[in-house]
Parts: C-alpha cells; structure tokens; sequence
C-alpha cells in the first residue's frame, strides 16, 4: 500500500459531514497549504431558481479586507471624466478605440465602468461582454457619472456575486495570507449582502448550505448559524 504524504493524512483525518464555524474550518484549510497564496472560497446553496426573474440574485459587495487581487479596470468615458477614472486607477480609459480594441478580443479585464453618455458605445459590445458578465450594468454600480468612485471601488476590494444556474453563488473573500480576523470580516460582508439579496419570488428555506474551501483544499460545510438571517 502506498505511504499517504502529510497533506493526504489531514484530508483524510477530515470530517466531511462536520458543521464548522468559520474559525474552525479556516484552522483546517491552514492546516494542509499549498506553497502558493491560495483563494479562500464560499459557495452558497440557496433556494432559487435563477431561470425566474424573480428569483435572480445578484449584487455588489465591498469587502472590507480587500480581496488580495490585483482588479484590471476599464473605463468607458471622455474628457473630464476620463482623467478622473485614470487617476483613480483605470488599467484603460476610452471611447470608440476602446470599443474597437475588446471587439478584436482584448477583454482581460475584472470589471468595466462606463458613464451614462457612453452607453451608445458600450451597447455595440452586448455580445461580447455579456457572456463574460463584463456588461456594465447601472444596478451594478458601473454604469456612473461618478467613475471615479466606482473605479476606487473595484480597485479597493468591491465584488460583484451572482447566482448560478445551479442555485449557488461562488466568491472568492481573500487569501490564505490573509489573517482569521480578516477573512472572517469578508465572510460577514459577503453573506450579509447576499441574505439582504433575497428575491421576492424565494419559497422556503433560502440559505441550504454554505461551504468553505480554498483553492487546493477540500470544501467544508459551514454551520448556518454563522449566517445570519439564514
């Protein structure tokens, strides 16, 4: 029989049908660390149906330990507004150039910030941002007179959550270099955020499960308490 390695052992000590606290499942997750600086992961089991429209969740969270994550931001705006969004932070300010550049396929970007006036612009790349779920949005927060705010914003930690077709949201909230307190502040920020999300077409039971894992790691159940309004 092969020798298990150190990390096989602790996988294998887990529990996987033990309800942790946040604190206890962060302990767990350190335990067995990869070399790199992994993401430390949510997913949420809700009670919806995202092929209703009333039963969509989907919003913006500012967390408030950051997310370790270098964000590329661009911008959809001219003159003033462009020199604000720049000097805010923006990876990329333009117009119809802008506009020219992703249409030849260069979207490597986290979020896209327009103002109001630019949408006539923005509106010819519905095919292509729309899929990546890069399509600035008012709701959001991205469609903006005030880019500069937004562009602080996503730069400083805000992140966007959005149901799958499964029912589940996924989110990253930081990294395995980040401390306890930290990660359990984003934790709340998130959760909070998506509990106040709730649609108005949810029946029963909204929360069902939440895990939390890492990127190498294995994903551990969370007990509900540690949500609240679950």
């Amino acid at each position: 029989m092969a020798k298990q390695t150190k990390k096989q052992k602790v996988l294998a000590d887990l529990d996987r049908e033990k309800l942790y606290t946040v604190e206890e499942a962060l302990g767990a997750l350190r335990e067995h660390k990869s070399k790199f600086d992994e993401t430390i992961e949510v997913a949420m089991n809700l009670g919806v149906d995202p092929r209703h429209a009333d039963q969509m969740v989907r919003g913006m969270v500012s967390l408030p330990s950051g997310t370790g994550k270098d964000v590329k931001v661009a911008v959809f705006a001219r003159g003033d507004n462009a020199d604000k969004a720049l000097a805010a932070g923006a990876d990329k300010v333009g117009a119809e150039d802008l506009m020219e550049d992703m249409q030849n396929g260069n979207l490597d970007y986290d979020r896209v910030i327009a103002t109001p006036d630019m949408m006539g612009v923005v509106g010819r790349l519905g095919k292509v941002l729309g899929p990546k779920g890069l399509m600035p949005n008012p709701k959001l927060g991205t469609v903006t007179p005030n880019v500069e705010q937004a562009v602080k914003d996503a730069k400083g930690g805000q992140v966007e959550f959005r149901v799958e077709k499964q029912g589940i949201i996924h989110s990253g909230i930081g990294k395995m270099s980040f401390s306890d307190d930290a990660l359990k502040a984003n934790f709340k920020a998130l959760t909070d955020a998506v509990v106040k999300s709730k649609p108005s077409g949810a029946k029963g039971k909204y929360v069902r499960k939440v895990t939390l894992t890492s990127s190498m790691g294995p994903g551990l159940k969370l007990d509900l308490a540690e949500v609240e309004g679950a």
